[in-house]
């Protein structure tokens, strides 16, 4: 039997890339866990399916001027429980920085726009099915800070407009997600999920010509199919928050 070639038996390299992900967010507003398992409770049973083995970081801002301490081994199990995957905290002081370390916990850093720029040169579309060249196709830029869709989004994909707006100009199918930092347009049918202002802005709103999406965000507000009035679904309308709570409003 012919000796194996080096070429043959040396394995790939190990690669390290940067890169943005985004994260569900849990703000911290106080330290205490029986308070967080209860508003965690109301909160997942609106959309189990969506948070589902989601990894999570754990925003400390809210506490971090105060002297409570943090029971990080009692906290990420009860986000288990919940079926969330703790990955890190944002935020703190020291002391509650320290405690998360030791639960093994990242420290991730602050969110600012110098950042995002440098880990997103463009944003990606992932697909189960479809080549890296297929969904280069699909997307292209207008400027900068805003994105253009002009195929279908298919289940499974996700895509991310940073720092702007997207624009999708044929329909998102269900299992497809569609997230930018700006405003939201949808030329075509939303069967998937949309998200604005993802990185906190209240002023993002979502437009859609013909709404079945399965869940609806703005800044972190959102909804689902089942919390929608049936009036609202397969008709135009925009989406936008007002006083914390989000309105859906026909066109």
């Amino acid at each position: 039997m012919p000796a194996k070639s080096s070429e043959q038996s040396t394995p790939a390299s190990l690669e390290i890339k940067a890169g943005l992900v985004t994260l569900p967010i849990l703000k911290l507003p106080t330290s205490d866990i029986r308070f967080v398992a209860n508003q965690l409770h109301d909160r997942i049973r609106q959309a189990p399916e969506f948070f589902r083995n989601a990894p999570v970081v754990i925003d400390l801002g809210e506490i971090a001027t105060h002297d409570d301490e943090v029971d990080f081994p009692a906290l990420m199990e009860l986000l288990r429980c919940f079926d969330l995957i703790p990955v890190g905290i944002r935020g703190g002081n020291p002391v509650q920085q320290n405690a998360a370390q030791a639960a093994k916990l990242a420290i991730l850093a602050e969110h600012t726009k110098t950042a995002t720029a440098n880990l997103t040169s463009g944003a990606e579309i992932k697909a189960t099915s479809r080549s890296k060249a297929d969904n280069a196709a699909v997307i292209k830029t207008l400027s900068s800070s805003s994105k253009r869709i002009e195929k279908p989004i298919r289940s499974g994909q996700r895509v991310y407009a940073v720092e702007g707006d997207l624009i999708v100009l044929s329909s998102v199918s269900g299992g497809a997600e569609i997230l930018a930092d700006g405003n939201i347009h949808i030329y075509g049918t939303l069967r998937g999920r949309a998200l604005a202002g993802v990185q906190g802005n209240l002023d993002a709103r979502i437009f859609c010509s013909d709404l079945q999406a399965e869940l609806i965000s703005i800044a972190s507000h959102y909804k689902i199919s089942d919390n929608l009035e049936e009036t609202l679904q397969g008709v135009p309308v925009q989406i936008y928050l007002r006083d914390n709570s989000l309105i859906v409003q026909p066109l």
